[in-house]
């Protein structure tokens, strides 16, 4: 039989997303096509959207005050977390119930997975009232998990390394319920890519290559670092990925070469796998999708500025884990980054162990424990 699957998200950063469709595209190479992915915030109306997803920008124009919110709200206490949890999904349903369960019901999916805990948290009474017989799976897309992503009647947890498992059960979540695979990327991080031929591809044969992914940083400081970087006597290319950040194309639109190394300015591309492979040192923030496409090809990191709470506890695991270094000043990235490439020796053991921890198959493991369970 092949099952219907539904895979929600919350566009609450772009890794929700991102891990729903990989999810997708995994699904369809084990041949399973009937497979429905939707943004939760579609069945809400377009004040509550404007609302909740401006709340998540706070993180970025006001970090410090997101940081307090969110520590405030991750609940050390099992007893009391659940509960929270259980009353804010009450809350909740009031806003998306008529539109979210009609389109439930009508579909009648055979397995939900949530990539974030919302729309989980939302079904969950349905599921308890018995109205949803389909297993609900829940995939926690960071390494750390906060008393949020714990719900009373998920039945299993997908998490990113053995590290998150223990937390949660610190936190008493059953660790039968608990599958270590990682945080499911795109499949063809899946496929061994040498360095060599990744720079072929990206046109950058035979250079040493810096990579900046910049679109989710402050684009003046972006500007800043690239300019000490090309002051410096590195060779090779300095890679700019500013995305969809048209500000940040902008603010480093005049760039020029340096000496002995010379920039490349991008936006928004569709090779960025290859650029990870290709690249020598990607300095970046620590996103949970972004750290496990990077640890998937064994680059070196060196992770700046990250959103307080969940990415300052993706950056501890980047450092923690030896794949990489984490800055607390921004400013201080393009010293440390001629200090990296300067040692061969330790960016060598820095690649052995961010493949170490990468889980470039964590789409393929998720969907196969999913789909023996439905055998079952």
């Amino acid at each position: 039989m092949n099952p219907r699957i539904l895979i929600l998200y919350a566009p609450l950063g772009g890794g929700h997303k991102s891990a729903a469709h990989a999810l997708e595209k995994a699904f369809a190479q084990r041949g399973v096509r009937d497979v429905v992915v939707r943004d939760v915030l579609e069945f809400a109306g377009k004040v509550v959207q404007r609302a909740v997803v401006g709340s998540y920008t706070v993180s970025e124009k006001a970090p410090l005050l997101y940081k307090m919110f969110y520590e405030s709200g991750d609940v050390s206490d099992p007893r009391w977390a659940e509960i929270k949890n259980l009353l804010r999904g009450q809350a909740q349903r009031p806003i998306f119930a008529l539109k979210f369960d009609r389109f439930v019901k009508r579909l009648k999916p055979d397995i939900i997975i949530g990539t974030h805990f919302m729309p989980l948290e939302i079904l969950l009474p349905l599921k308890r009232k018995g109205e949803i017989p389909a297993p609900l799976y829940e995939v926690i897309t960071d390494f750390m998990v906060s008393s949020d992503w714990i719900q009373n009647g998920v039945d299993a947890y997908f998490v990113a390394s053995e590290f998150t498992r223990d937390a949660m059960v610190a936190r008493h979540v059953e660790p039968a319920l608990i599958h270590v695979t990682g945080i499911p990327i795109q499949p063809e991080f899946a496929e061994p890519k040498p360095r060599d031929e990744a720079r072929a591809r990206v046109g950058l044969a035979g250079e040493q290559v810096i990579t900046l992914l910049g679109s989710g940083i402050q684009s003046q400081r972006v500007r800043h670092v690239a300019e000490q970087l090309l002051k410096t006597k590195l060779r090779g290319t300095l890679v700019i990925v500013a995305g969809r950040n048209k500000e940040l194309l902008e603010a480093i639109a005049d760039l020029e070469n340096g000496k002995t190394l010379r920039v490349l300015k991008l936006g928004f591309i569709d090779f960025m796998d290859d650029l990870i492979a290709a690249s020598d040192v990607v300095i970046t923030k620590a996103g949970g999708l972004t750290v496990s496409e990077i640890l998937a090809r064994g680059t070196p990191m060196i992770v700046i500025d990250p959103i307080p709470g969940q990415e300052e506890w993706n950056a501890d695991f980047v450092s923690g884990s030896g794949a990489g270094i984490q800055l607390r000043i921004i400013e201080t990235a393009p010293a440390a980054t001629v200090a990296l490439l300067s040692n061969p020796a330790r960016l060598k053991a820095m690649r052995t162990l961010a493949k170490r921890v990468g889980r470039p198959r964590a789409a393929f493991e998720i969907v196969d424990t999913v789909l023996e369970n439905f055998g079952q």
